[in-house]
């Protein structure tokens, strides 16, 4: 299942945290407390939406303690210094197109964000989105309405 599944969970990390390095430790840790947990898990079957459930909150965690520390060591950079990268070579490689598309995702609400990313950048149906999430599949569908046309808005004010 790792090797199967780790670097789209890697990507989607890498995407809600912008650094590589944490999002390999959340997925890290998510495969990790499967194994921890495993004779807990009441179906098997359901292992990889636990670990893709792992790894949202894990990102929530780490984003929730980067902000804590954002707000105690504020500077006074604005802008888009933030973008998602975690090195110069890495933003290089990235089309300019590509991170704006980036930074809008990243201007999401977390609960659009993390549907957008989900269903376009894992693939997962509604369903998977809805059971990964702890939502229903209806506010799974309107959540990626919202977001796709907010994305929209954005981008047509970068062009």
């Amino acid at each position: 299942m790792y090797a199967e599944h780790a670097v789209g969970l890697i990507r989607l990390g890498f995407v809600m945290l912008g650094d590589r390095g944490a999002a390999e430790d959340v997925v890290q840790d998510a495969f990790f407390g499967l194994y921890r947990n495993w004779d807990r898990l009441n179906d098997p079957a359901n292992a990889l939406n636990y670990v893709r459930s792992s790894v949202l909150n894990g990102c929530r965690a780490a984003l929730r303690t980067q902000a804590r520390r954002d707000r105690r060591h504020r500077s006074a950079a604005t802008g888009d210094d933030w973008l998602p990268f975690d090195s110069a070579e890495a933003a290089v490689l990235l089309s300019e197109e590509h991170r704006e598309v980036l930074a809008a995702v990243r201007k999401l609400a977390s609960r659009q964000r993390e549907a957008v990313m989900l269903r376009y950048y894992l693939g997962l149906s509604p369903d998977e989105t809805a059971r990964v999430m702890g939502i229903s599949t209806g506010t799974v569908k309107s959540s990626v309405s919202r977001a796709v046309a907010a994305l929209g808005r954005a981008l047509k004010e970068e062009s």
